[in-house]
């Protein structure tokens, strides 16, 4: 088939354009403002992507026509429809289907679906859960939103080594809705066999109007498990015992805190540092992990993934074992640069509990001798709302400076960061904002760029910036 993808750049349906390229069939695809990594992904596997919605792309004749998120019925301020290919589409009534579901009609069929699901560490912990699959033999098959780093691409189709063998898939589930003709979450079309819930959090203000209208999304995935499946809840996370409560009908177990009286029973623990610690099942270790990876976060989802792992025959040691060896996510604290004895990072978090978590991991592994920039972009659809803007102090404590990006918000990120004094910065235009970091910047700072979209190429004028500076 030939099919066209509205949105093509976006991490999930960068995705589907991987796995139905990899399939046979040819795809083409369009978007707006594309970036990396998954703008070079795609041109990497040789997929055009055009410009824009124009309707004139219905010459393309695809058989159909998938359509991501981004998409909406959305008219412009003269009247104008923002996406003229879609209405063109429904005008002319010619087929078309959103990408979760194209998913599970021609790639989850018939597989062993392993979801990871949660409001964070879905990327990174669907990357670890897909590399211990990898790295025992498994072949895996996998959708992340994000380019893990021993794979060097965000999806495959994978395949059982041996002919009879259970084919597993890895997926990062995500909550958000499926399309403007789908308000369900997207996970509810993938049908796991083995759940992780990693945590559950307020986020996406634009579409839910509190913690418990995700809630009631995430409690519509727990049904599609068969009894016969598993789900592994962090036992850290305050929420899902809840969510629990209102029904499990599969085998339930824990990960986190260590299985004590008052603990769950069947939990994974971790005892030891972030950094190097042993996996303990109700107490008794069953694997050891010794890494680079830094923070809490990155501990409980590693706990995750090996326990995954267990539910499909991969045993604790093995899975710990393999995780040594996991080159970590790109966005995910990835280092860019470390020239003139400046460390550069490129971060996905956005939210303030992710942007905690990384600062706060990052501090655990320096030490307070070294300083860390904080540089963030409230650029999700939760944060240009700003109903998360009193929670931004917090959340950069550990940071030595902060800087803001105040670009098109509707509210004033100079007013929330005031309890942080004079350590933080805003700025309405990036050059302004890249040549103040750049003149605090030392040898031996940390500058961790945190943002979910492509920051005005922050990365690379800083690199330039600093390279003047320092040459």
């Amino acid at each position: 088939m030939h099919i066209h993808i509205l949105g093509i750049c976006g991490t999930f349906m960068a995705g589907i354009a991987a796995l139905a390229k990899e399939s046979g069939h040819t795809v083409t695809g369009c978007d707006t403002q594309v970036y990396p990594p998954m703008s070079d992904q795609l041109r990497n596997m040789g997929i055009d992507i055009i410009e824009g919605y124009g309707a004139d792309q219905l010459a393309l004749k695809p058989d159909c026509f998938v359509v991501g998120n981004v998409v909406s019925r959305a008219r412009l301020a003269d009247g104008s429809a923002k996406f003229p290919l879609m209405e063109a589409i429904l005008d002319q009534g010619l087929p078309y289907i959103s990408g979760p579901q194209w998913l599970a009609e021609n790639v989850l069929q018939g597989r062993h679906v392993l979801a990871v699901a949660g409001t964070h560490g879905k990327t990174t912990t669907a990357s670890m859960l897909a590399w211990i699959l990898e790295a025992n033999g498994s072949n895996p098959g996998f959708l992340i939103g994000g380019i893990p780093l021993n794979f060097s691409q965000s999806a495959r189709s994978g395949r059982p080594v041996k002919p009879g063998k259970t084919s597993f898939f890895v997926i990062e589930a995500d909550e958000y809705d499926t399309a403007f003709f789908d308000k369900r979450s997207k996970f509810v079309h993938y049908r796991p066999r083995t759940l992780v819930l990693n945590n559950l959090e307020f986020d996406h203000a634009d579409i839910f109007e509190n913690v418990e209208a995700i809630e009631r999304q995430f409690h519509h995935l727990l049904r599609t498990v068969p009894s016969n499946g598993r789900v592994l809840s962090n036992a850290d996370d305050e929420h899902l015992p809840h969510l629990l409560k209102q029904g499990c009908w599969s085998d339930l177990r824990f990960f986190g805190e260590a299985a004590t009286a008052s603990a769950p029973a069947r939990t994974y623990s971790a005892s030891g540092t972030e950094q190097e610690f042993n996996v303990r099942y109700e107490g008794e270790r069953v694997g050891h992990v010794a890494w680079g990876l830094s923070g809490r976060h990155n501990q409980l989802n590693a706990l995750a993934a090996i326990a995954a792992a267990d539910h499909i025959g991969i045993a604790p040691h093995s899975a710990a074992a393999a995780l040594q060896r996991f080159q970590g996510v790109r966005r995910r604290m990835e280092k860019i640069d470390d020239r003139h004895g400046i460390a550069l990072y490129d971060d996905f978090a956005h939210h303030p509990t992710a942007i905690a978590s990384t600062l706060e991991g990052l501090r655990k592994t320096l030490g307070s001798q070294e300083r860390i920039i904080a540089v963030f972009e409230p650029r999700s659809n939760t944060m240009k709302l700003g109903v998360m803007a009193e929670q931004l102090p917090a959340a950069l404590q550990q940071a030595d400076a902060v800087f803001a990006y105040n670009h098109q918000l509707g509210w004033n990120v100079g007013a929330a960061l005031t309890p942080l004094g004079d350590k933080a910065r805003v700025f309405d235009q990036i050059v302004p904002l890249v040549d103040a970091i750049a003149e605090l910047a030392q040898p031996g700072d940390h500058i961790v760029c945190m943002s979910n979209g492509s920051f005005d190429g922050i990365h690379r004028r800083l690199q330039e910036a600093i390279a003047r500076r320092f040459t």
